[in-house]
């Protein structure tokens, strides 16, 4: 679900990437970048790098369900888990997503924006051959370490599905108050607010990690190695000093349409599927949710 949904959209990702790393791009909106990239680089522009995100992205998947469920093993025993314990577990399992596969996200970012059409004069081109090759270029010039560029932010925003999930609840018990139950219309709309409000308040922190990721930037000799605090704080201040705090959300547009269009996706995916698994099983669909 998450790969299709990723591949349909990928262009709005483009769009939300250039706009974060290249910071002197006019453009505001997310057709009008989309529109530009194809008239400068050509119509396939959109989906450049999209093979090794899918890749990062199935890595990524397995690293964290993988760490998750084998960590609810040891610590469940059997017994009924808690949503405590499943926050707990959730945030440990992308820790060590992040630690294990930054180099790929680094390497993707780097992918996806070779041949770009930069604004920024600052911005250092690179020539990878592909995966491997970038893999070791990075290593060759820039040390081991530029491959966890970004770490930091990473880290931080394990905590965007503990947001999420604390909006959900908060607004599906205010809802609840009205109604018995929740429908799966009611469902869909609060998760998709919920990502909506997480999805902006930890933006800024998306911004760092690009830029952190793409490390391409002349004027910006200390975003290196992990991203540490410093390194967070400096860049989001460069940012606001320059282009006023709505510059720490460039691209917003962008993802939150990518957030709210792949759960619209997903949602319709789960649906057609469940109908069509009933109508295999011979079963009528319940209405009531």
């Amino acid at each position: 679900g998450s790969m299709t949904a990723m591949t349909v959209f990928f262009p709005l990702d483009t769009a939300r990437l250039r706009l974060q790393v290249d910071e002197k791009r006019k453009s505001k909106t997310t057709p009008a970048v989309l529109l530009e990239i194809i008239k400068e680089e050509g119509l396939l522009a959109p989906y450049r790098g999209w093979f090794p995100v899918i890749s990062s992205l199935c890595c990524s998947n397995f690293v964290y369900f993988y760490t998750f469920n084998s960590l609810k093993a040891l610590w469940v025993k059997g017994q009924h888990s808690t949503t405590g314990k499943d926050l707990v577990l959730g945030v440990v399992a992308g820790v060590v997503n992040v630690l294990l596969t930054t180099p790929l996200w680094v390497v993707n970012t780097r992918l996806k924006l070779q041949g770009a059409k930069f604004r920024n004069e600052d911005i250092v081109p690179t020539n990878y051959r592909g995966i491997i090759d970038a893999f070791h270029q990075i290593v060759r010039d820039e040390g081991v370490l530029a491959l966890w560029n970004g770490t930091f932010p990473s880290l931080l925003l394990v905590f965007n599905p503990a947001i999420q999930f604390m909006f959900y609840e908060g607004f599906k018990r205010k809802l609840l108050k009205k109604q018995l139950q929740l429908t799966s219309l009611d469902a869909f709309v609060i998760g998709a607010i919920a990502k909506a409000v997480a999805t902006t308040l930890t933006y800024p922190l998306q911004t760092v990690q690009s830029i952190l990721r793409f490390g391409r930037h002349r004027l910006n000799p200390e975003n290196r190695t992990l991203g540490s605090l410093r390194n967070v704080l400096y860049l989001l201040q460069q940012r606001v000093r320059r282009f006023g705090l709505m510059g720490l959300y460039k691209g917003l547009e962008a993802k939150l349409l990518q957030t709210v269009l792949t759960a619209a996706l997903m949602f319709l995916v789960y649906e057609k599927l469940t109908a069509a698994t009933f109508t295999v099983m011979g079963l009528k669909p319940s209405r009531r949710h």
